[in-house]
């Protein structure tokens, strides 16, 4: 990647630039924080969810995982051979062998033996499994088929007896665990259909404007919908179920019909958080009763986002209009509720921290979030980074976290980790952005 020549940067964040007296909004970590203790509260005694094994990978268990029952539940072969009672040489059994998934054998008499295959119940009274490639078998006059052992045979060999991996009962994962897929032919071996897990929590997206499109190039003062396509993908990367994307005018009726209604534990608004003429957001919580808990975060782009309980259970996250704004919002806000909640993935904030490569310029009394690739162990600020720009965000791996006034050359920040895989080539036509 080449090094570009440092680019103008927006008035509030340029050094030496007139910036506007600090407002009154939380500062970002305490928004953060807030979020989080709103999950916690709203996720404390929710029931967990079964789900078939093939949904739980990625998930971690809600409960422990018991032994359904004794592991291996009967006593089988472990290789294929003959299982044998009392000292050789031993008679083979004119019969049928032995075979996994069928009934098991009458039982052996000393002196006997019968072809067996592995898995295979053992007839009671086996004394051992003698491996085919540690035997000899031939016929003798008047005797049969008789089956001489190659080896020293020790009661019990080459037999798994019942119980040998755990009991019926025995906890074989805390709660907590991640679900792997060894985890799923472990809880399949148990028995399980199903597997516990938090309940994923569910969230519907409102997108609001007039002035918005969904399809074909923006003209006439109309723009293309943006966060339509991205919210929902990028909330089901955090682990929520996203129960639908609705799109809405600017309409405060229509609004508030669509917050009172939503049965989602998280509803997700775009625009209307600030006071401009069509910015109902705020009157609509008014009257459906909801309680503001951040109104407003000391954090650029995005500062005007909010969060609110709408009841007991249910949230409401206000992002800004602007596409980066809105993506700073949902790492703010959104992020930290749906982890406390219980969403399969992690929380991102301060997932890792380096350095940055050069300066960047912070706002004189908010917290900057910046995105950023990793290149060689440093940070390298991306140049596309205004609030209406996402031309940054796409090939970014995360967002740095800047604090006020900004961050010398070398200092270590804060990332905020995208839900998904780093970047792996380079930055397309972007240079850097000393900011």
């Amino acid at each position: 990647m080449t090094l570009e020549e440092p680019v103008p940067v927006a008035p509030e964040t340029a050094a030496g630039a007139k910036a506007e007296p600090p407002h009154r909004a939380t500062p970002w970590p305490e928004a953060r924080k807030a979020a989080a203790r709103a999950g916690a509260d709203a996720g404390a005694g929710r029931e967990p969810r079964r789900v078939p094994l093939g949904q739980a990978l990625g998930r971690v268990l809600a409960e422990p995982l018991l032994a359904l029952t004794d592991l291996p539940s009967f006593d089988t072969s472990a290789m294929d051979g003959w299982a044998v009672a009392g000292p050789g040489p031993w008679t083979v059994r004119e019969e049928t062998p032995v075979l996994a998934g069928h009934a098991r054998a009458a039982a052996l008499t000393a002196g006997e033996a019968v072809r067996i295959a592995t898995g295979a119940p053992v007839p009671p009274g086996t004394t051992a499994v003698v491996r085919t490639e540690h035997s000899r078998a031939g016929h003798a006059p008047d005797v049969g088929l008789l089956v001489h052992a190659l080896r020293d045979v020790v009661p019990g060999q080459d037999v798994r007896p019942r119980g040998q991996e755990c009991r019926s009962g025995d906890e074989l994962l805390p709660a907590g665990a991640d679900v792997t897929p060894a985890v799923l032919g472990l809880a399949a071996a148990a028995g399980y259909d199903e597997l516990p897990v938090p309940a994923r929590p569910r969230v519907e997206v409102l997108v609001l404007g007039d002035e918005l499109l969904t399809a074909g190039l923006p003209h006439e003062g109309l723009i293309r919908d943006a966060l339509g396509p991205m919210l929902g993908p990028w909330l089901e990367a955090l682990g929520a179920e996203v129960l639908a994307t609705r799109r809405i005018g600017d309409d405060a009726e229509e609004l508030y019909a669509a917050v009172t209604g939503s049965p989602a534990d998280l509803v997700v608004t775009t625009g209307g958080t600030a006071a401009g003429p069509v910015d109902h957001l705020h009157r609509v919580l008014d009257k459906a009763g909801a309680t503001l808990l951040v109104d407003g975060v000391k954090v650029r782009p995005g500062h005007p986002m909010l969060l609110a309980a709408l009841d007991g259970r249910r949230h409401l996250v206000g992002l800004p209009g602007n596409p980066l704004a809105a993506v700073s919002g949902l790492l703010t806000l959104a992020e930290p509720l749906l982890a406390a909640l219980g969403a399969p993935v992690p929380s991102g904030c301060s997932t890792g921290r380096a350095p940055v490569l050069e300066t960047v310029h912070g706002h004189p009394y908010d917290t900057r979030l910046v995105p950023v690739v990793r290149r060689g162990g440093q940070l390298v600020p991306l140049r596309y980074n205004g609030p209406a720009m996402l031309r940054g965000i796409a090939v970014a791996d995360g967002m740095a976290v800047v604090p006020p006034g900004g961050a010398p050359s070398g200092t270590e920040l804060d990332v905020l980790d995208l839900p998904w895989p780093p970047t792996s080539g380079a930055v397309p036509a972007q240079g850097v952005c000393f900011t």
